[in-house]
């Protein structure tokens, strides 16, 4: 389904995946510690109707891996970087938790670049505390990498099906690959992001923008409570609103269908 290649954008040589095709341009951010290629089932739903392209951020996957910023707008820039690079006209760009961090970042500071968004869970809260938050967060994920470091790619997947029940098969290869793929630098102490400032961001945002919100419970892990999205909403009046129940942080791992029943028409009114 992809094929793989490498861009020069924003200075980094940065590795992407794409399903190919005279088609509309969906470009696919990734989470935290994941990969481009952990986006795999969804292209597979979209090929036949969009051209996707999931490139590796900055420190994760094949992409380079410099030294110092790791920034939400040094990732945007990134982002914005290869969607020049490829000569797209307005894609529609998607991301998920750090992905829709970045896409946000991007669209708010350059409202020209896409024709449509969607924000998969992007971590807006309104119980503060987000620094410390995402310091006890990436030391996590640290911990987490080091562990894996000496795990095999089969004991990374096993480890990785006993915890996350909803997932389908489909999803284990690409995401304990990108485990063992990404870099130290990326998780270093001195790289822990602020808390998102979405509150800030989402004024300037102009072009319409679908928000995939999960459940707090049962599984815990959903950022973004109704609360919160009704703020967003009015912040951002382009702003709409999906909530898939049943699902945690990872909507699209968790509630596959439903996930998709709610990004398919978005995706089909502003392609």
């Amino acid at each position: 389904m992809w094929t793989s290649h490498e861009i020069i954008a924003n200075g980094l040589r940065i590795h992407y995946v794409r399903t190919g095709g005279n088609l509309p341009p969906l470009v696919l951010a990734h989470g935290a510690t994941d990969s481009g290629a952990c986006w795999g089932r969804v292209a597979a739903a979209l090929a036949d109707r969009y051209d996707v392209i999931a490139p590796d951020a900055r420190g994760h996957g094949q992409t380079d891996a410099p030294d110092g910023d790791y920034s939400r707008a040094a990732m945007a820039a990134d982002l914005a970087g290869v969607i020049g690079a490829l000569g797209f006209d307005r894609p529609i760009v998607a991301g998920h938790s750090m992905g829709a961090a970045t896409v946000l970042t991007m669209i708010a500071s350059h409202p020209e670049i896409a024709r449509a968004a969607v924000l998969e869970d992007p971590g807006f809260r309104l119980d503060g505390d987000d620094g410390g938050r995402m310091v006890a967060m990436r030391a996590r994920m640290r911990d987490e990498h080091a562990q894996r470091q000496v795990m095999s790619r089969a004991e990374v997947v096993a480890a990785g099906k006993a915890a996350n029940p909803l997932w389908h098969d489909d999803e284990f290869d690409a995401w304990a690959e990108a485990k063992h793929r990404v870099s130290p630098r990326f998780l270093a102490p001195a790289n822990v992001p602020p808390a998102p400032d979405w509150q800030s961001q989402l004024p300037h945002v102009t072009c319409p923008v679908l928000l995939i919100r999960a459940d707090s419970a049962p599984l815990g892990s959903g950022a973004v409570t109704a609360e919160a999205a009704g703020v967003a909403q009015r912040l951002c009046p382009t702003l709409e609103v999906a909530h898939v129940p049943g699902a945690g942080h990872n909507v699209r791992r968790e509630q596959f269908s439903a996930f998709m029943a709610a990004v398919d028409p978005f995706l089909a009114r502003h392609a």
